[in-house]
């Protein structure tokens, strides 16, 4: 149905209505969104090319590390417990840096919200984004929403069957793909990919498959936006993100309401009505079902099609978009100060008619002053200086490391010339993938010399030893000290390591005891 300006009036209620007390969970209604066109679903198209893209094409990308390390540009190496980005290699006693990313991801989701709403639900969540995918498919298959409600209530025939049929095989290899493409990152993908297809990979990995085949189907195919109403705890969480001044998708009632379907005969009346054409356009295009015009809901996840759907209506009417928009509570009750009738104290859109300049620069499109404000200010500067230690931290790490164990049992040994001996566990690590010599020496204990197990067996004061890219080398040592250079029941004394290539150095201090010593 149609009213004489062409615009499509549906009978849509919401399925998720901010108006009724729910319970805490019920049965799922199926939910029919129509196809949305404007520059909001642009912009989703294009977040969704490019989080799949990404997705999906990262484990392929070739990084050139030399012939000792993994060419993966993005590699999770659980078997030599490693990972992999670009140039960048962290051992597992670096996991602080996944962590300094971990906090950096949930400053920036506060500052997020906080500025923009729940922006990443909208657009970049992976549950969106997949469910986006998939109602492509279920579109091109079934057509639009009112021919997908037909089909729906239709009984069963071979047309429904094939049609059925068709799209979940198509979810399933959707779903079969986004599980394959994840285990990609955690060993090399042609590789993988080759044994996966002959039968020869580990059956971790075909589990791994199943289970996120049967997660990205579940999810993205059948449960939808109860993943996001039921199971997902941002929802909650955002309230306390969310002020005054933080955007959102606002219903403009000062402009809207009341509402009529008949404007022109309300006008033709001398009844004043609103924008609001009550064609439920906003409901239609929905995907979770929600009314915009209720108010701010959980469930709304900002996605802003219901934007797009307002606007393509107020341009077929001829009226300023922004009826549904991005704004601020701070500027809504601006707004509705100035459209109310501080005598009648409801909204009177003869007032906004007439003080629509005043309105506008009101509105502003929301002021960027009131978005950067302090609040904004400290999540950037949080943000910002983690993410600056995190660097500093990163290039100016040392890839030469040394650990000492000193021997418990016995603690010392008296040689039958009176001298003592020491033994120690040297643990060197190369964090490089490629080889290094390094030299091994002994710093104070004047007149102590080393001998190394397997390696030099001739004692002195420094051994040079080549050590394997990307490895840790156990030594066993015995240090021995002549019974006259004995001072003390302990001596201090260090351990060095030098890349005999470069300048990078490690030390570690050490303990010598002698008869008398305790630990």
């Amino acid at each position: 149905m149609t009213d004489s300006s062409g615009v499509e009036l549906l009978d849509v209620e919401p399925l998720n209505s901010a108006k009724l007390r729910k319970p805490l969970y019920e049965k799922r209604k199926k939910i029919f969104p129509k196809r949305a066109s404007g520059r909001f679903r642009q912009f989703k198209w294009l977040i969704m090319a490019v989080t799949l893209g990404i997705y999906y094409l990262t484990p392929w990308v070739r990084w050139d590390r030399g012939e000792f390390a993994p060419d993966q540009a993005v590699l999770l190496d659980i078997a030599n417990r490693r990972f992999y980005a670009f140039a960048i290699e962290i051992w597992p006693q670096e996991f602080f840096y996944v962590a300094g990313m971990l906090v950096m991801a949930g400053i920036g989701l506060f500052l997020v919200t906080s500025t923009v709403g729940r922006a990443w639900c909208g657009y970049t969540c992976p549950q969106t984004v997949w469910v986006d995918l998939f109602l492509v498919v279920e579109r091109w298959l079934e057509g639009d929403r009112n021919a997908r409600i037909k089909l729906d209530a239709a009984p069963w025939s071979v047309n429904k069957l094939s049609k059925r049929i068709a799209k979940h095989a198509i979810w399933l290899v959707i779903a079969v793909l986004t599980g394959g493409a994840w285990i990609f990152y955690f060993a090399d993908a042609p590789v993988l990919l080759r044994d996966l297809v002959t039968g020869q990979a580990a059956m971790v990995a075909y589990m791994t498959v199943v289970v996120l085949t049967f997660t990205t189907y579940v999810f993205g195919g059948l449960m939808r936006e109860q993943v996001c109403t039921y199971m997902c705890p941002w929802p909650r969480i955002q309230a306390a993100m969310l002020d005054e001044n933080s955007l959102t998708v606002t219903y403009n009632d000062w402009r809207g309401e009341p509402r009529s379907r008949h404007a022109k005969k309300a006008a033709a009346g001398g009844i004043a009505v609103g924008d609001c054409v009550d064609c439920n356009a906003c409901v239609a295009v929905c995907p979770m079902g929600i009314d915009i015009r209720d108010g701010q809901q959980l469930e709304c996840i900002t996605c802003a099609l219901c934007i797009d759907a307002c606007d393509g209506v107020m341009d077929k009417l001829g009226r300023e978009r922004g009826l549904i928009s991005y704004a601020t509570l701070a500027d809504y009750e601006a707004n509705m100060a100035v459209a109310t009738d501080p005598a009648k104290k409801v909204i009177d859109p003869r007032r906004v008619r007439d003080e629509a300049g005043v309105l506008n620069a009101k509105l502003a499109h929301f002021r960027l002053a009131k978005i950067f404000r302090p609040r904004t200010y400290i999540y950037a500067g949080l943000w910002a200086l983690v993410g600056v230690a995190l660097l500093v931290s990163l290039f100016s790490r040392d890839r030469l490391e040394i650990n000492v164990l000193h021997d418990r049992n016995p603690q010392f040994v008296r040689l039958s010339d009176g001298g003592i001996r020491n033994g120690y566990t040297i643990k060197l690590l190369n964090m490089i993938p490629e080889p290094r010599t390094v030299r091994l020496s002994l710093e104070g204990l004047e007149g102590a010399t080393m001998s190394i197990i397997g390696v030099a067996e001739a004692e002195s004061r420094a051994v040079t030893m080549l050590i394997d890219p990307d490895r840790l080398k156990t030594l066993k040592v015995y240090v021995r000290l002549a019974a006259d250079a004995v001072t003390s029941e302990t001596q201090g004394f260090a351990f060095v390591v030098e890349d005999q290539a470069g300048a990078e150095s490690a030390s570690y201090s050490a303990t010598f005891l002698a008869p008398g010593a305790t630990r």
